[in-house]
């Protein structure tokens, strides 16, 4: 169970503790509750739902969100997750998951966008990567120490699934195929932050930042332009450096013609030049 401590005066913090006791109760009321009929089979579809029941009881059989690992599941296993998981929309800052916290439920998330960071020394974070739909989001807690070893937070209204873990790990002993497919997964995570590792270590600070926002514009909005959901601060997060150092290197880029900025989106003029700036360093 999650722990809570602190002053939570004020209304976003009483949101987000409001959420974490609702996922720590659907948690013990996943592992005690008696069978209940689920509402959503009366609908032949997602428009004949009321809102409350699409958010809340879509079948996960038939739901279009989903993780594409959950799509190697059969029916009675995604059915074992319908009965074991919860739906939670999060609003734009606010924490999905908390480093430090026990681990009781994995992650699908059905769509927004979210960061994925580490907590560092005095404030400083270090943002891994961003997690669009339909991604999932488990980690080296879930066969170590039950732990989240990384905090998520919301970028714009995202909404995810928290399926209970135990659900989870006894589905990845029974299908060998979604075992695999995990590993996967986990392992194209542990490379790209290998390869991000390198980079932020042995490129100068211009470099670093054009690798950021050529992983923006080519990874996660797959266009030349992008809303600045990203803040300057992530930006900073994301390159290794501060955020002084990363608007300055954004002037610089915006001064030469690589980007155009605005206070609502990021536009890339010249992709060859900010290659050229990633690949030299």
């Amino acid at each position: 169970m999650l722990r809570f401590s602190g002053n939570y005066s004020s209304p976003t913090r009483k949101e987000n503790v409001l959420k974490l006791i609702y996922i720590n109760f659907f948690y013990l009321y996943s592992r005690y509750k008696p069978d209940i009929p689920d509402d959503s089979q009366k609908y032949q579809n997602r428009e004949e739902m009321p809102d409350y029941l699409e958010k809340t009881q879509m079948n996960c059989i038939s739901c279009e969100c989903k993780s594409p690992l959950f799509r190697l599941l059969s029916d009675e296993e995604l059915e074992q997750v319908q009965k074991n998981r919860i739906n939670v929309v999060f609003k734009p800052g606010e924490t999905i998951r908390k480093q430090g916290t026990v681990m009781t439920h994995v992650i699908s998330v059905n769509s927004g966008l979210a960061k994925l960071y580490l907590e560092g020394i005095e404030q400083r974070n270090a943002i891994l990567r961003l997690v669009k739909p339909t991604n999932f989001i488990g980690g080296p807690g879930i066969y170590l120490d039950l732990m989240h070893h990384y905090t998520v937070t919301a970028l714009m209204e995202s909404s995810v699934c928290f399926i209970d873990i135990h659900v989870f790990k006894k589905i990845i002993k029974q299908n060998s195929l979604f075992a695999e497919e995990f590993i996967k997964d986990f392992s194209r995570n542990t490379l790209s932050a290998y390869n991000r590792l390198i980079n932020l270590t042995q490129k100068q600070m211009p470099g670093r930042l054009s690798d950021t926002l050529l992983y923006l514009f080519n990874d996660i909005f797959q266009s030349n332009k992008f809303p600045m959901l990203v803040s300057k601060q992530d930006l900073a997060d994301l390159s290794a450096m501060s955020k002084d150092s990363a608007v300055k290197v954004l002037r610089e880029f915006q001064n030469d013609g690589i980007v155009k900025i605005t206070d609502n989106e990021m536009e890339l003029l010249d992709s060859v030049a900010l290659k050229k700036i990633s690949r030299i360093g």
